[in-house]
């Protein structure tokens, strides 16, 4: 019932007691709800799946043998569908049986749901996960070294604005692309007018040599298989369309990119089941991992269409290895399914190991051609390797024709309009610099990774990264207990009292309390020196006196001097907005 999208009307709930009061049954959802109540089944659940609204029984101390309540006479919590499992584990501890529920979302007024739809009354969004919530409170109050200089620094961003200056030096010697003129004349109507879904083949033929470029011309791209989409963001969607029905899953290790939640879920009615990864191997890709998460679905009565995995990984800024790569082709080979790689991030590594391309290792192991082939499918953008998000240029690379054919057609409600393909098709084309670029943004994030070492002054370490515009930073010393509500609980004041807005684990779907995503590309570097003495004057103040990290203050450290045992249940995540505004 888990992955089902059910008819909203009628909108009813069954619960049938067996000799217990109602009260009882509807204490152990409350408890689940504020994280009490935890069952091994679902520890590694997925909490963020559609919601769905469970009955909550206000009444005193009534026993009913049965009972069947209409949705305007109760009053409503907010839970997320993979209780249901929970819940029907329960009842046979518990005494009572869970017949039927119904989704519905978000609760809206009566009004309401007579003109809306299921889709825009739902809360299935996930902009109220803490990701989303932090950028909220920075906008309310954003550091400005003149006008607020103590406001809250954006640290949950990952934007690279390393290199404007090289983009801005090639657009002041190259006044043309930028005035969309072509030898001296100009173009604006030719580009203004009508453009089919297929993309310039200038600006195609140009980004898939870029691609290359990044990949050490190891692999080339077919620009034919290449269908253009109005960002990552798009191209992900679009893929879970073309690849998926509702209520179908898809495979994903965490920690992971928190918009994943609304880019495969919101719109596609895909659901998302964690690869549980954790700390003790530097949260690397395993086989066990990628069989329980599989017999997850199964048991959840979800069927597997595919695995995404991000290469190089947000949050964690570390590249797949080639043995992760092969793991994860034998495992879709094995069960017949489906595997996107976003590399998006692909040309932000700038440290060994280099960057592996699951389109290289296809071609190494002599999949060309083949049924497996046709089932990787690749998602990349320009926002992060050329610092353009705003642009909203990405693209899906398939091998399989319907797969392009089908997204090509989608792709009308995510275009990129012909002045930005034009402009970017001469940039790109230019080939020295392309190349000088991809160098000099690869040196430039490496210097600014360094600059992010005195916090291992302060006993705050970082998993060894060597790609991506943010660390993956433990802070798990700071926790006051190991779990998911005292990560929020710091979260929270590292946001209201020390005005940094980072990512907490959790938001991530981190199995383990007490990482974070910490950006540092998204700024300046004195602005970045700011944030460090925050940070590092907030810990001195935060640990007792004489404390000392029992893995030393050294950076880059190892995954076996881990602090605390890791704690692999997932916590029900308590709203934002029912808790204190400290700051």
């Amino acid at each position: 019932m888990a992955g089902q999208i059910l008819p909203r009307p009628p909108m009813q709930i069954q619960l049938y007691s067996k000799a217990c009061p109602m009260r009882h049954a509807i204490e152990l959802v409350q408890q689940f709800a504020k994280g009490a109540l935890i069952d091994s089944e679902c520890a590694s659940a997925d909490f963020t799946s559609s919601l769905f609204e469970i009955l909550k029984f206000d009444k005193k101390n009534k026993d009913l043998g049965s009972c069947d309540y209409d949705t305007n006479e109760i009053n409503w919590l907010i839970l997320p569908a993979a209780l249901i499992d929970l819940l029907e584990d329960i009842s046979s501890k518990e005494s009572f049986i869970l017949v039927s529920i119904k989704f519905i979302g978000k609760q809206s007024t009566n009004k309401e749901k007579m003109t809306l739809s299921m889709k825009a009354t739902c809360n299935s969004h996930g902009q109220d996960s803490s990701y989303f919530l932090g950028w909220q409170e920075y906008e309310k109050n954003p550091y400005d070294d003149v006008r607020n200089p103590n406001g809250i620094i954006q640290m949950g961003l990952a934007e690279n604005q390393l290199s404007f200056d090289l983009l801005e030096s090639w657009l002041a010697e190259n006044p043309d692309a930028a005035g969309f003129k072509r030898n001296g004349d100009s173009i604006f109507r030719e580009l203004a007018l009508f453009q089919d879904y297929h993309g310039l083949p200038a600006f195609k033929n140009a980004l898939v040599q870029f691609m290359a470029e990044i990949r050490g011309n190891k692999v080339n791209f077919d620009p034919n298989k290449l269908v253009l989409t109005a960002g990552a963001t798009s191209a992900n969607e679009t893929l879970m369309f073309c690849l998926a029905e509702p209520g179908e899953a898809f495979l994903l290790p965490t920690p992971y990119y928190p918009g994943f939640d609304r880019d495969l879920k919101w719109r596609t009615g895909v659901e998302i089941v964690p690869i549980q990864c954790t700390s003790s191997n530097g949260f690397k890709i395993t086989a066990p991992a990628l069989e329980e998460a599989y017999q997850l679905a199964q048991k959840r009565n979800l069927k597997v269409k595919g695995v995404l995995v991000t290469n190089p990984s947000n949050p964690l800024g570390i590249t797949l290895t080639r043995s992760e790569l092969d793991l994860l082709v034998d495992f879709i080979d094995a069960k017949g399914i489906h595997l996107i790689s976003d590399e998006i991030y692909s040309g932000t590594v700038f440290d060994s190991p280099s960057f592996v391309s699951v389109m290289e290792i296809l071609v190494k192991r002599n999949y060309v051609n083949t049924e497996v082939w046709n089932r990787v499918h690749i998602v990349y953008s320009l926002s992060k390797d050329l610092g353009l998000p705003g642009f909203r240029v990405g693209c899906i690379y398939s091998n399989d024709e319907l797969v392009v054919a089908a997204a090509t057609k989608m792709s009308s409600f995510g275009l990129v309009s012909s002045q930005t393909q034009y402009l970017l098709s001469a940039m790109l084309s230019d080939k020295k610099f392309a190349t000088s670029y991809i160098v000099e943004n690869r040196r430039r994030l490496k210097n600014r990774t360094e600059c992010w070492f005195p916090v291992t002054e302060i006993g705050i370490s970082c998993l060894e990264s060597n790609a991506g515009l943010f660390c993956w930073v433990d802070m798990r010393h700071l926790l006051t207990a190991n779990t998911f509500e005292a990560e929020m609980e710091l979260w929270k004041k590292i946001v209201y009292e020390v005005g940094l807005n980072i990512s907490p684990g959790s938001s991530c779907h981190c199995a383990e309390p007490g990482w974070f995503r910490v950006c540092f590309a998204n700024m300046s570097e004195d602005t970045l020196d700011l944030a460090i003495q925050r940070l590092k004057s907030f810990v001195k103040a935060f640990l007792p006196s004489g404390y000392k990290n029992n893995s030393g203050f050294s950076h880059n450290c190892s995954s076996k001097n881990s602090r605390r045992k890791s704690f692999t249940k997932w916590v029900f995540r308590l709203s934002f907005h029912d808790r204190e505004r400290e700051r």
